[in-house]
């Protein structure tokens, strides 16, 4: 099933850029490499890939300057973000522009692959949900929030709101949930489906969901925090 995923590496070290590959070959992936982000969105253009690991520090385009980039091309494939521990902002700007996670350097080889597998998952799952056409439907519906699983689709007062596929399953576990109450490690756990690590990318995508779900994100209707305890979508 590997051998059918394509995954892009976009990172101007190139022993770390020809490293990641060979991992990556050796686990059955098709592998393109890119220096910068320019060479990166020139390879997005060619190929139909399933998963980007972009550094966030390049020369000629940086790699949020790229995700931010390839988001507004309507590429929905995940994306983990590289970047060293001095570079905290440009993480945090990075997953506020649509990246899924980051892993920061220096890893080990074994902790970027269980991330990769882990998000390709979700993936094909994603993927395979919109290409079912069966007749059923599977719709929760909170107040105007609606969210269809087998479309795959949410709408806020018949408005269709665009999700990222980690944004549409966090949306899915709460209103699946209504009234109950997950924490940040509750809700990696269950959407990683692995121990919780970096759960300051729920906040994250919290934060970027509310944009886009709420009139007035600061001031809520749908989601909603529990100070010290975690996130929940209300019953209404």
């Amino acid at each position: 099933m590997t051998g059918n995923y394509k995954i892009l590496v976009v990172e101007d070290d190139k022993e770390i850029r020809e490293g990641i590959e060979i991992y990556l070959r050796n686990q059955g992936y098709e592998v393109f490499q890119a220096s910068n982000g320019q060479e990166g969105l020139h390879v997005i253009e060619q190929q139909e890939l399933h998963l980007a690991i972009i550094d966030i520090m390049m020369p000629v385009m940086d790699g949020v300057t790229m995700l931010m980039k390839l988001r507004a091309m309507n590429c929905e494939f995940p994306v983990i973000m590289l970047s060293a521990k001095s570079e905290e902002v440009d993480k945090i700007m990075g997953l506020n522009m649509g990246a899924d996670d980051y892993v920061t350097k220096p890893f080990t080889p074994l902790e970027l692959l269980a991330r990769v597998n882990s998000h390709l998952r979700r993936y094909s799952k994603y993927l395979a949900a919109l290409q079912d056409d069966g007749v059923k439907e599977h719709v929760y519906t909170i107040g105007g929030l609606e969210l269809n699983e087998d479309t795959v689709e949410v709408s806020v007062d018949g408005d269709p709101v665009k999700l990222t596929p980690m944004e549409f399953k966090i949306v899915q576990l709460l209103i699946k949930n209504p009234g109950r109450v997950f924490s940040a490690d509750e809700i990696y756990e269950r959407i990683w489906n692995e121990k919780a690590v970096n759960t300051d990318t729920i906040m994250v995508h919290v934060r970027n969901i509310r944009e886009k779900i709420e009139i007035d994100p600061k001031n809520p209707k749908y989601l909603k925090v529990v100070w010290g305890v975690g996130y929940k979508i209300d019953k209404q």
